[in-house]
């Protein structure tokens, strides 16, 4: 099921600031950066090795990462493994138990389709499943 895995995921209140930071003291340059609409997040992937490090900030109040910066502040938001096909990825967490967030894939960054699977079924530890799509 599971390919690899592709980023953590890293909220943070002011995404310029958090880029610098991570620039300066861990000497890794952005590769890419995007506003993702439909998550109301603007996002700063830094590519380390074979995986990626995904920081990202609210654009919008009603975000539910500015939700969860409010409860949480910022720091590790999830972490995610690319798979091979989102749709029977999802569907096996959701028959082996699991409580999905996503019916159906919503779209990521850089275009993947993404699904997420819910902290209290994983210890704790929101996680992403991330396709990449051609």
């Amino acid at each position: 099921m599971l390919k690899k895995l592709d980023h953590i995921g890293i909220a943070v209140d002011d995404l310029d600031n958090a880029i610098s930071c991570f620039e300066g003291v861990l000497g890794v340059k952005v590769q890419h950066r995007e506003i993702v609409e439909s998550e109301k997040i603007e996002a700063a992937i830094f590519n380390v090795g074979d995986t990626r490090i995904e920081l990202f900030s609210p654009i919008s109040e009603d975000s539910s990462v500015k939700k969860f910066l409010d409860r949480r502040g910022p720091g590790l938001h999830h972490i995610a493994f690319e798979v091979e096909n989102i749709q029977a990825a999802l569907a096996a967490a959701r028959e082996s138990g699991a409580q999905v967030l996503d019916e159906h894939p919503r779209v990521g960054v850089n275009g993947t389709l993404a699904g997420f699977i819910h902290p209290k079924s994983l210890f704790g530890v929101l996680t992403e499943l991330v396709e990449y799509v051609q």
